[in-house]
């Protein structure tokens, strides 16, 4: 393998992290998180020449799953998300997509548990289920490259919402801080919105490093 390289795309009108990971030489990719605007996410796809063998979904907001369909099909690459996120991804109301007026819904092709380590697209993954923003919410941690992909769960100095369906106050703070935490401090972390952090400035500035 080559090295492993990243480009973000911010996506639709939340302005959604969408990540591509890739391998410099073989160009096999792996898809995280493709909100809306899939044409212009098959775009930056086509013209890296990347190979996507994979979807990964942090969680099954709207806002992070809009263009998984079109770009599911284009590519012929499965979706994968943690087994407790099913039910969200399944439902417009859980998924929030009927509150906003355009009711999606996304069948996985795989489900994941805790801890499983992945093997896709030469990649190995670390699952790590982070229930609080939602039930099935998870990061993905790649332990070769030594960064944490964080959808909706942490933010720079922040965290993910809580009062949508299924989302728990208590377990998101539980889910950072008992296993996000526990991560090496100089970890950088890719969240769903916003700028990257890391592990080490989160345990300071995090509101949540501080909650008892």
């Amino acid at each position: 393998m080559g090295q492993t390289l990243m480009q973000r795309i911010l996506a639709g009108a939340m302005r959604t992290n969408c990540y591509l990971i890739y391998d410099a030489e073989t160009k096999k990719a792996l898809l995280v998180d493709p909100a809306e605007e899939a044409l212009k996410i098959s775009r930056t796809i086509d013209e890296g020449e990347l190979v996507p063998e994979a979807i990964l979904l942090t969680h099954g907001h709207f806002d992070h799953i809009g263009a998984v369909e079109q770009l599911r099909s284009q590519y012929h690459c499965p979706v994968y998300c943690l087994e407790e996120e099913k039910e969200v991804l399944e439902s417009s109301t859980y998924n929030l997509s009927a509150m906003f007026g355009d009711s999606l819904t996304v069948k996985p092709d795989v489900l994941l548990k805790d801890g499983q380590m992945l093997s896709v697209a030469d990649f190995s993954i670390q699952v790590i289920a982070t229930p609080g923003h939602t039930k099935g919410s998870c990061c993905y941690y790649f332990p070769e490259d030594r960064f944490l992909i964080s959808g909706d769960t942490l933010f720079e100095e922040s965290v993910g919402r809580t009062d949508f369906p299924t989302g728990s106050t208590s377990a998101l703070v539980r889910s950072i801080r008992e296993k996000l935490f526990g991560l090496p401090d100089d970890t950088p972390v890719y969240s769903g919105h916003g700028e990257p952090t890391t592990i080490e400035h989160e345990k300071k500035y995090n509101p949540v490093a501080g909650v008892k």
